[in-house]
C-alpha cells in the first residue's frame, strides 16, 4: 500500500525522498524492521492471551529429558508469525504482483489448516488433530493452485538469455515486431526495461516456457515438457501434466517436512529463517535482469517482490525465536510449521530453484527421511521376526540425538550451522557447472 502511496507522492508533489519506495532494498529492509517488531511486541501479548485460554501443550511422556517440564507451555504461537507477515507484506508489498498474492494465499491457507489442527489437539482433547488425508488434501489443494497460476497466468514468465530474440527499433520508436532474429545477447549490452538495447536493436524473449534451472550441470535448465517429448510433437503444450503433479509434490512433501522438524526449541524457526534468506537472495537474483544474465540464471520477470514476502518471513521467524528459543515460552505449533514449509516451497518454485530444495532443506529432508526409514524398517522387522526393530532410538532425527544425552539447545545450535553451511552450498551452485 505505502508503495503505490509514495509513488502518487513522487510523481504528483515531487516529495523529497518518496522515492526510496520504489527500490527493493529500502522496502525489504522495512519489512524485516517491521516483522520483527510486530512478532516481537504482539508476542507476548498473544501468550499472555494462549495462557488466559488454557491452550497449551499436552506431553506425552516420551522419556526425553526436560520433556516433562513443557507441559502446558502455550502452542498455536504460529499466529505471531503469520500476523508479522501479512501486515509488512500489505504494507510494502506491491499487492498487483501475482507473485505477491500467491504467497499470501499460501500462507493464509496453510495456517488455517495449521490452526484448525491445533484447535482440534488442544480444545477437542486430539491428539491426532486434523486427520492425515484432510492435511494432504489441503496441501493437494494449495499445489493445484500453485501449480495451475505458475502454468496459466499470463504474467508468469522467463526469460533464458541463452535463447534472445531480435527485434529492429523503427524511425518512430516503436519495435517491429515481425520475423524476430534469434540472437545471444553481446557482453557490452545496455539494459532498458524488461528488453536489452544493442545500438538499434531491442532484445527480448519473455515466454511462459516450463524452464527451471538445475544445479551442477553446464547447461542449466531443465523444461517439464521434454519429458513427454518421446509421446508427442506438441509437447510443449502438454507440459503441465508434468508440471503441476510435481509442484503438488513439493509442497505437500516440503510443508509436512517442517511440520516433522518443529518438536524442539527454536529448530524449526531457526531453519526456516535460514531457509527464507537464501531463498531472498535468490529472488533478488532472479528479478534483477543484470545480475541473472551473469549468473546465467532464468530472469524471472516481477519476481523481485518476492524478497519483499521473504523479508517479512525472516523477520517474523527471527522475532518469534525471542519467545521460542530455549527455554521456549511458546510453541509454533501446526499453525506455524505447516505455513513455513508450505510458503518456503512456493518461494522456491516462483524462483524456479525447487531442485535445490534437497541441498537447501536437507534438514527438513533429513528429518523427513528418518520417520519413513524407521517406520518402514519397524515395519519389515516386525514382519520378518515377529517384533519390530529400530535404526534410531527415536524419531525424527533431533530426538534420537536428545536420546543419546545432547542438550535440545546443543542439538538446535548445531542443526543451524548444518543448515547455514547448506545453504553456503547452494549459492556455489550457482558456479559450480
Amino acid at each position: 500500500m505505502l508503495y503505490y502511496l509514495f509513488k502518487y507522492l513522487h510523481e504528483t508533489f515531487g516529495v523529497s525522498g518518496s522515492r526510496l519506495f520504489q527500490y527493493i532494498s529500502f522496502r525489504a529492509s522495512l519489512a524485516i524492521i517491521l516483522s520483527l517488531i510486530i512478532s516481537m511486541l504482539i508476542g507476548r501479548r498473544v501468550i499472555r492471551w494462549l495462557r488466559k485460554m488454557q491452550i497449551g501443550e499436552s506431553v506425552r511422556d516420551l522419556g526425553l529429558q526436560g520433556q516433562l517440564q513443557k507441559k502446558g507451555t502455550p502452542t498455536m504461537g504460529g499466529v505471531i508469525i503469520i500476523a508479522a507477515i501479512v501486515i509488512p507484506t500489505l504494507l510494502f508489498a506491491r499487492l498487483d504482483n501475482v507473485y505477491v498474492i500467491l504467497l499470501l494465499v499460501s500462507t493464509l491457507w496453510m495456517g488455517a489448516i495449521g490452526f484448525l489442527d491445533d484447535y482440534i489437539k488442544v480444545f477437542k482433547k486430539d491428539k491426532e488433530g486434523l486427520r492425515g488425508k484432510f492435511k494432504i488434501l489441503a496441501q493437494v489443494v494449495l499445489g493445484l493452485v500453485v501449480g495451475c497460476v505458475l502454468y496459466f497466468h499470463p504474467s508468469v514468465k522467463v526469460r533464458d538469455f541463452d535463447n534472445v530474440f531480435e527485434y529492429q527499433i523503427q524511425k518512430d520508436g516503436t519495435i517491429n515486431w515481425d520475423n524476430p532474429i534469434q540472437v545471444f545477447p553481446s557482453a557490452n549490452a545496455m539494459y532498458e526495461g524488461k528488453g536489452i538495447v544493442v545500438g538499434d536493436k531491442f532484445l527480448s524473449h519473455e515466454t511462459k516456457a516450463l524452464k527451471t534451472n538445475i544445479p551442477f550441470l553446464k547447461d542449466n535448465l531443465l523444461d517439464y515438457s521434454y519429458f513427454l517429448k518421446p509421446f508427442t510433437d506438441d509437447y510443449q503444450k502438454w507440459g503441465w501434466i508434468i508440471f503441476i503433479p510435481f509442484v503438488i509434490f513439493v509442497i505437500t512433501a516440503v510443508s509436512n517436512a517442517a511440520n516433522l522438524t518443529d518438536g524442539i526449541d527454536g529448530l524449526a524457526a531457526g531453519v526456516s529463517a535460514i531457509v527464507l534468506i537464501t531463498l531472498a537472495i535468490f529472488a533478488y537474483i532472479s528479478g534483477n535482469v543484470k545480475i541473472a544474465d551473469y549468473l546465467n540464471v532464468l530472469y524471472i520477470p516481477n519476481s523481485e517482490e518476492v524478497v519483499i514476502v521473504c523479508a517479512a518471513l525472516i523477520g517474523a521467524t527471527i522475532g518469534f525465536l525471542w519467545y521460542n528459543a530455549f527455554p521456549a515460552t511458546v510453541f509454533m505449533g501446526d499453525t506455524g510449521s505447516l505455513m513455513l514449509g508450505g510458503v518456503i516451497a512456493t518461494v522456491s518454485l516462483i524462483v524456479r530453484k525447487e531442485l535445490l530444495i534437497p541441498v537447501l532443506c536437507g534438514i527438513f529432508l533429513v528429518e523427513n527421511l528418518s520417520v519413513m526409514i524407521q517406520v518402514s524398517y519397524f515395519k519389515y522387522t516386525k514382519r520378518k521376526y515377529g517384533e519390530g526393530r529400530r535404526i534410531f532410538k527415536m524419531s525424527p532425527l533431533h530426538h534420537h540425538f536428545q536420546k543419546e544425552g545432547y542438550h535440545e539447545a546443543k542439538i538446535v545450535l548445531r542443526f543451524w550451522i548444518v543448515s547455514i553451511l547448506l545453504a553456503v552450498i547452494t549459492f556455489v551452485t550457482l558456479k559450480i557447472r
